[in-house]
């Protein structure tokens, strides 16, 4: 009899889980002070980046509190400079769609308490979309991510051609994270340090 591979987590599953569970206790003991220096530091150095300037159309994400950069504010930011933001939504059987960001429509709350754009916001197709802006607990200095475990992102980044770019807080970066052959790598990561380019 063959196991699924929920019965029986395989090693890169538990030490995945293992690493999530040390990440998320690192954010957790960051203030409030520590987590608006660490944002401003990340948003200003994605900002100055050459792809991100030539970028018309950028695919970003509302970040959850504590867990990931306050995006909102970015997200205002490249509105601002003339950029169309696209922001994902959740779909059946872990996919998902990137929706056209209006900062005149109300965000809908989501699965795990993700703002999403509703269903009466322009489709943004994936190849009118120049860079992705990747949400991860932390990456690794290879460019790889550790992500949240659905596999949404895996998944849509799949025909994605335009460049990847993760923003990964300083006190999280590894020298690496567990690997699967369906992982994403990002192109570009920023820490409020550096920028490594891979």
């Amino acid at each position: 009899m063959r196991l699924s591979k929920c019965a029986v987590p395989s090693t890169i599953d538990l030490e995945k889980g293992e690493l999530r569970r040390r990440v998320r206790e690192r954010l957790a003991a960051l203030t409030p002070e520590e987590l608006v220096r660490s944002d401003d530091a990340l948003f200003t150095r994605f900002l100055a980046l050459p792809q991100v300037k030539e970028a018309k159309t950028v695919f970003a994400f509302q970040g959850i509190p504590a867990r990931e950069p306050d995006t909102a504010r970015l997200i205002g930011e490249l509105v601002r400079r003339g950029k169309t933001v696209g922001l994902p939504r959740m779909l059946p059987e872990r996919r998902m769609e990137v929706r056209r960001y209006a900062p005149d429509r109300p965000l809908v709350k989501a699965s795990f308490g993700i703002l999403e754009p509703g269903e009466d916001c322009p489709l943004l197709p994936r190849e009118e979309i120049g860079l992705a802006l990747v949400p991860a607990l932390c990456y690794d200095r290879r460019g790889y991510r550790l992500g949240f475990g659905g596999g949404y992102y895996d998944r849509w980044l799949e025909g994605f051609s335009g460049v990847k770019i993760g923003l990964c807080r300083g006190v999280v970066l590894q020298d690496r994270v567990p690997v699967e052959a369906h992982d994403a790598r990002a192109d570009l990561l920023v820490t409020e340090e550096e920028s490594l380019s891979f």
